[in-house]
């Protein structure tokens, strides 16, 4: 059987610890090794110390405010055996997050639907809930964690540059996991943008290729245009073209909505589509914003 060493990087005393290692300890075929890294410079740097102190066959990376479902580690033990040439496995937070509020819930649902429809062979990586051999890992120099020092996209790098690698990776949307975060307005729009927006335009510049993974789909781009038309036809007062713009970002992104109401009701739904729209906006804010930091970057 595959031998598994679960890490969980844990600098900042996280409240959340201890459920998350009582859902790994209890998990049907529990990791061999868990490995709590509470010393490093930020998560990317904990979990490259616990990856350099882990001997199982398989990193399972898991974050400290995530409550792996029971058959995780079953399904991912399964996926590696199966397929020797598998490098990296990674998983979907589940549609039952634990904070209640309108924007952690559609926050959560929004990463489990985008997870949900990327399923199949993969050229990214996540670490909430992510699997990767030892040796690839090794390999592959780990997370970059001298350029991302704070949580960001240091998952995503590693995962373009073992695609690039040629090595293979797979998103199983049923390796789950319950998210226990709490977002605020703040949080998120922080978030999308210097944490995962900006990061990720200069990652591509400095990669000098675009990409189709996960949220940067064609779907995902037609609704960003779908939400820059329907606020600049707000601010021009042009209400009848908001609807249009409104309705042609429903229409791609039906199958969320769906889940919004199913999870939210429908008033807290429409809120939702508010949602949906700054999340977009800010993602379109993320590509001059990151193409300066770049140019920035390059000077220094």
């Amino acid at each position: 059987m595959t031998s598994v060493s679960a890490i969980v990087p844990a600098t900042n005393a996280p409240p959340t610890l201890d459920a998350c290692l009582d859902a790994i300890r209890g998990a049907e075929e529990p990791p061999e090794e868990l490995i709590v890294v509470t010393e490093g410079d930020g998560p990317a740097d904990a979990r490259n110390r616990g990856a350099a102190r882990a001997g199982g066959d398989v990193l399972v990376f898991v974050d400290a405010d995530v409550l792996v479902h029971r058959d995780a580690f079953a399904r991912i033990r399964a996926g590696f055996e199966s397929d020797p040439e598998l490098a990296a496995l990674f998983g979907s937070y589940d549609d039952l997050p634990a904070d209640p509020g309108t924007v952690s819930t559609f926050r959560n649902l929004l990463h489990h639907q985008v997870h949900q429809e990327g399923a199949g062979r993969a050229s990214t990586f996540w670490a909430g809930l992510g699997a990767v051999r030892r040796d690839v890992f090794a390999a592959s120099g780990g997370f970059d964690a001298a350029r991302y020092r704070v949580p960001s996209i240091e998952d995503i790098e590693l995962g373009s540059r073992l695609a690039e690698a040629g090595c293979q990776i797979r998103l199983d949307p049923e390796v789950q996991g319950t998210h226990l975060k709490a977002w605020s307005l703040g949080s998120m729009v922080a978030t999308d943008l210097w944490d995962r927006g900006v990061p990720w335009v200069e990652l591509l510049l400095r990669r000098g290729s675009g990409s189709a993974a996960l949220n940067l789909g064609w779907r995902h781009r037609l609704s960003a245009l779908a939400s820059l038309a329907a606020a600049g036809a707000l601010l021009r007062g042009r209400l009848g073209r908001v609807l249009v713009a409104v309705g042609v970002l429903v229409a791609l992104n039906r199958s969320f909505y769906s889940l919004l109401v199913r999870r939210q009701g429908r008033a807290r739904a429409a809120a939702g589509v508010g949602l949906h729209v700054l999340h977009h906006l800010v993602g379109v804010l993320s590509v001059p914003v990151g193409i300066v930091e770049y140019l920035r970057s390059r000077d220094r």
